[in-house]
């Protein structure tokens, strides 16, 4: 199995393509820079765009995982789904299936969270409801590790210092799901 991930720092935190690959036995190929948004992975023009492009166009997947920026599908709702389209098409045309990995919210009570102006269960409705409906009209594939986040909020921490990144337990908690969509 050959899977290409899209995303950022939340994609790679704590080296997780690296615990995928441990529950998957697959070949992983990771395009990632921190911050970077679905937009940069079609844009020609970027170093991270033409390299996708070129991937896309010029090798074989199995599945291809879409990682907005953290509040992109928020704060940019209508771009997100836009870009999603566009990248799920030209996924699909290389043969491969897409899959989205639907990321959480900002720590409950984190400086982060307090900056962004949601509350918690606030921002948690919102991101999931902008990658459900993505994956919705796309007919795609999700791996909702955001609504993990929201069950286990009170139980476990699964946050890095900075009340947005996963810590190492949020980054197996990412993999697991990932894996599990991918094997089903």
């Amino acid at each position: 199995m050959r899977i290409l991930m899209l995303g950022n720092s939340f994609t790679t935190a704590n080296h997780m393509p690296d615990m995928l690959d441990e529950l998957t036995g697959a070949e992983i190929v990771q395009h990632t820079r921190g911050g970077a948004r679905l937009a940069e992975q079609l844009n020609p023009k970027t170093k991270m765009g033409k390299r996708t492009q070129e991937a896309l166009q010029n090798e074989k997947w199995d599945f291809v995982i879409l990682q907005e920026m953290s509040n992109g599908p928020i704060t940019s709702k209508a771009s997100f789904l836009e870009n999603a389209e566009k990248l799920c098409e030209k996924i699909r045309e290389n043969g491969a299936k897409p899959v989205f990995y639907a990321t959480w919210a900002y720590q409950r009570g984190g400086k982060k969270l307090e900056t962004f102006g949601m509350d918690y269960d606030e921002m948690y409705q919102k991101l999931y409801e902008a990658y459900h409906l993505a994956a919705d009209r796309n007919h795609t594939l999700i791996a909702d590790v955001g609504k993990k986040f929201y069950e286990l909020s009170d139980k476990v921490n699964l946050y890095a210092d900075d009340g947005c990144h996963p810590n190492e337990k949020g980054s197996q908690i990412a993999a697991e799901i990932i894996a599990e969509v991918l094997m089903n």
